[in-house]
């Protein structure tokens, strides 16, 4: 049997690093395709060195564009390597452009297709994120949802069959890498406190690319900054960096601005942050996980179980309430439950596939 594992950003190698592991493990024949989404040694290359991963089989370069180039080069390409390979089945994960175009290159191919992380829903078609994930887990032989609402989820779109509830293998990511931060001694490096700082994600293009919901969340992190007089470690996504140039907006003095960080250098700052502002799906999960308070700068969320819990709110673009959100999450007790598994995902997933392929 041959397995195909499909990729192309930060947020799919680290996911996936734990069933690339698995398959290392078990002695599988697979390989890697990347689609190249991610290309920056910071945003990519670092995440393969660090989490031990072998590189990638092929690199079809995809680079950045608009949603129809990306996906468009993504599929060609991709379809190329799997009409070469033909392997037995090919695993996506999450809901980016690259994810959807292994899909569709496979189905159309007819080659089996699982898609881990499934049944994900924020229930905004206005994210193309959820276009994405919904159309990927329609295209599915194997759904590897990880919580049972990702499960219910599925079940009202109608898909009944080949629903496998695994947990997340985000949380298998977390545990094997936490014991490998432990000497990493990021807060020294931007001259922070510990225990005394915020963290900020800002990226989704629903947030920085309206230059009014971009200027109305920076005056919401001015509130917070007056509010708690600590400094904001936020590292910098290149598209949120242009936007900001183009809109002319300024960022507070007390942001400390810093370059996209490795997986475990960022690891790191999240589980020493006071608190976690952002707009990405993974950094919820991994906040909820680690016990840190979350807020979350966006007006739906994929992750309704970090609500659930009491690990996240939802603050929207409001200032006001951007800063109501923060306070009230900092007044909460660290001790909700983890909604995600218990770290062996990537070893269901891999023991499924094997046994539904026979």
């Amino acid at each position: 049997m041959k397995i195909a594992i499909v990729l192309g950003t930060r947020p799919e190698i680290i996911k996936m690093a734990p069933i690339i592991r698995e398959l290392e493990s078990k002695k599988v024949d697979y390989f890697i395709v990347h689609s190249g989404q991610h290309y920056s040694y910071n945003m990519d290359q670092v995440f393969f060195e660090q989490l031990s991963l072998p590189k990638p089989k092929y690199n079809i370069k995809v680079g950045s564009g608009t949603h129809a180039e990306e996906t468009g080069k993504a599929l060609i390409g991709i379809e190329k390597v799997l009409l070469k390979e033909r392997p037995d089945v090919v695993l996506v994960q999450g809901d980016t452009n690259t994810t959807l175009s292994g899909a569709l290159a496979a189905a159309k191919l007819m080659i089996k297709v699982g898609h881990v992380e499934a049944g994900l829903r924020s229930f905004d078609r206005g994210m193309p994120e959820e276009l994405n994930r919904v159309m990927v887990d329609h295209l599915s032989d194997y759904l590897f949802a990880p919580t049972r609402k990702a499960e219910e989820n599925l079940l009202n779109e109608g898909i009944k069959d080949g629903i496998f509830v695994t947990g997340n293998t985000i949380v298998d990511a977390v545990y094997q890498s936490l014991s490998l931060v432990k000497d990493i001694n990021v807060m020294k490096i931007f001259d922070v406190d510990a225990d005394d700082f915020f963290l900020l994600t800002l990226h989704r293009q629903e947030n920085v690319d309206n230059r009014q919901r971009l200027s109305n969340i920076v005056k919401g992190l001015q509130l917070i900054g007056q509010e708690f007089d600590v400094p904001i470690v936020y590292p910098i996504h290149p598209r949120t960096k242009r936007r900001l140039k183009e809109f002319g907006i300024n960022l507070p003095s007390f942001i400390r601005l810093i370059e996209p960080l490795d997986y475990l250098s960022f690891l790191k700052l999240e589980s020493s942050a006071k608190l976690i502002l952002t707009d990405s799906g993974g950094v919820q999960e991994e906040a909820c996980i680690l016990r840190v308070p979350c807020v979350t700068i966006r007006y739906n969320t994929e992750r309704p179980e970090t609500l659930d819990v009491g690990a996240n709110l939802l603050a929207g673009t409001e200032p006001e309430r951007i800063l109501e959100k923060t306070k009230m999450m900092l007044s909460r007790k660290r001790t909700w439950p983890n909604p995600f598994g218990d770290g062996k995902a990537a070893e269901r997933i891999v023991e499924i596939v094997l046994s539904e392929a026979k």
